[in-house]
């Protein structure tokens, strides 16, 4: 009985060791790929910053520097030396290598910039539905306590009525002098 039950864990571990079980509760292991890893996050702020310096005077003044000294050493400098003949074949290369990064580039910052936008429009819309129910609620409550304090005396209107009674109280007031209960049919009790 004892050699049966540890070979039933020998095969029970070979099984194991044959097939590992995929456990729900734990990660994947990450798989080899064969393109390396970047962090969209990170290129794209990359991008952003790269964007924004192209649209900067600073980049206007090193560019415009950058080919005027390029253009000016290639038609002044001696024959050896000039890497670039007149056409500017080599200049006009690499304008337009600039050029075919520097569109994408500014394109990815617009779209991360509307992203943003598309956010903060969403939050502002937001903010701006709480702040408008918070408006008609405090309407609804002004208005119920406006008419609540025209249910409430107020000062003025006890004292007047104070002296309407005192007034009427005099007008009822019998007209001849009471001269205590002398020829008062009522006996006194």
């Amino acid at each position: 009985m004892a050699a049966e039950r540890t070979q039933d864990r020998e095969r029970e571990r070979d099984r194991e060791r044959a097939a590992p079980r995929i456990r729900l509760d734990l990660p994947r292991e990450r798989r080899a790929r064969l393109l390396p890893e970047y962090d969209p996050e990170a290129f794209g702020r990359l991008s952003e910053r790269i964007a924004r310096f192209l649209g900067t005077g600073r980049f206007l003044v090193w560019m415009t520097l950058t080919i005027v000294v390029w253009v000016l050493w290639n038609i002044f400098a001696p024959g050896p030396l000039k890497f670039d003949e007149y056409p500017f074949i080599f200049l006009t290369l690499a304008l337009s290598l600039q050029a075919s990064y520097a569109a994408p580039l500014i394109l990815l910052a617009q779209n991360r910039q509307d992203d943003r936008d598309r956010v903060n429009l969403e939050q502002d819309r937001k903010q701006n539905e709480r702040s408008i129910a918070d408006t008609e609620y405090l309407t609804r409550e002004i208005a119920a306590l406006r008419m609540g304090l025209g249910e409430v005396a107020t000062r003025d209107w006890i004292r007047s009525e104070l002296q309407d009674l005192l007034k009427e109280m005099e007008e009822r007031r019998d007209p001849f002098p009471s001269g205590g209960t002398r020829g008062s049919d009522v006996p006194d009790r």
